[in-house]
């Protein structure tokens, strides 16, 4: 599998495969490949990290593309969908799997997405102030490599059947 996904990054350039290389550097080598994405499972806190190939143009807080994927099992009640779609676009909620991604360009500003959408419904920050709270630590990570805890890791306990496969309606 190594040598097949060196083979394969033969024909990356740029920040994703900077961000493979980190990944694999911290993590080994991920569980599938393919020429357009590598996939780990269970690697640190994560469920699941994709890196893509390609890139997505990302404007908040500042121009960036997006290619890492993070995943974690997380419950978000339903009537909070809205307040999540209008903190970030880059943060994914899948409720009948019960999980929620962030897709960045670096771990660190996955794991200041994730928290912050803990933060959104847990009630401790309105979607301006972790909008606001997201941008300041971004800068100060990015700009003047200060760290946070909001950028280390996931600040609150890992979750666990967190599906919601519906309601049946008829059979």
């Amino acid at each position: 599998m190594n040598n097949y996904v060196e083979q394969i990054l033969s024909h990356w350039e740029g920040k994703p495969l900077e961000g493979a290389q980190t990944m694999i550097q911290k993590y080994g080598y991920p569980q599938e490949a393919t020429m357009s994405r590598l996939t780990w499972y269970n690697n640190g806190p994560w469920k699941r990290t994709t890196i893509d190939r390609e890139t997505v143009p990302h404007n908040f807080p500042t121009p960036h593309q997006d290619f890492l994927e993070q995943t974690i099992d997380y419950k978000v009640p339903i009537h909070l969908y809205d307040d999540v779609a209008a903190f970030d676009g880059s943060v994914y909620l899948d409720r009948t799997k019960g999980e929620a991604s962030a897709k960045c360009h670096k771990e660190a500003m996955n794991f200041l997405s994730l928290n912050l959408l803990n933060d959104i419904v847990t009630g401790q920050r309105d979607v301006q102030g972790a909008k606001t709270f997201y941008a300041q630590t971004a800068y100060m990570f990015t700009k003047q490599n200060i760290s946070s805890p909001y950028t280390e890791g996931l600040l609150f306990p890992k979750q666990f059947n967190t599906a919601d496969p519906g309601i049946i309606y008829f059979r």
